[in-house]
């Protein structure tokens, strides 16, 4: 909701917050509260249109936009979560495409996926395989996802963050498969376990 500002505000009377100090100035004339806040060189900004009279505050415009949209900001990203799919160099096309389908249903759900790639033994002599399934995996998720975090070796694993693409313009290519198993209730990860995990942000 776009605030009013200044002389756009259409109420007579308007009650007056000093936004500084959070000091009620109470109820005072439109032209008598602008003008008060042109004297200390700010805005006079409505924040409650609905209230009896309407609730205004004296405040620099450009930093409560500046801080709307970061509030903003922080409450979209409150619910998301970083998820992580892991994957082997030799890993068969099933498996392959059953980790794509849980990578699409968390972007889907504005989720970012970390998608992790382990070398074991004799395996890091082929690394150029491996950066070429990452990089599979990226072109795969172009239509869900803008990589974050390109693809990296740190030690025995490649890394690689991807984050959703705004909802709108998201179109999954591996189609949703309900019958999917719940990864609460695939094997714990441990240090020979592929399966994709989850983990909070």
């Amino acid at each position: 909701m776009q605030n009013r500002v200044n002389g756009r505000i259409r109420a007579r009377e308007v009650r007056v917050i000093l936004a500084a100090s959070g000091e009620q100035l109470g109820v005072m004339k439109l032209s008598d509260a602008i003008r008060k806040a042109q004297e200390m060189g700010l805005d006079l900004v409505e924040v409650a249109a609905n209230a009896t009279p309407p609730v205004c505050r004296i405040v620099d415009f450009g930093k409560f936009k500046y801080e709307a949209a970061k509030h903003e900001k922080e409450k979209k990203n409150a619910g998301s979560k970083l998820k992580e799919i892991k994957f082997r160099v030799n890993i068969d096309e099933h498996d392959y495409v059953t980790k794509m389908r849980h990578a699409e249903e968390f972007l889907d759900k504005g989720n970012k996926v970390r998608v992790q790639l382990q070398f074991r033994g004799r395996e890091m002599a082929h690394q150029d395989l491996g950066m070429k399934l990452m990089e599979r995996v990226r072109n795969d998720l172009t239509t869900m996802a803008n990589v974050e975090m390109a693809a990296k070796l740190m030690g025995k694993s490649v890394t690689m963050t991807l984050a959703p693409l705004p909802s709108n313009k998201r179109k999954r290519h591996f189609y949703s498969d309900h019958d999917l198993p719940p990864l609460e209730d695939e094997a714990d990860d441990d240090e020979d376990d592929d399966d994709a995990t989850e983990e909070q942000a």
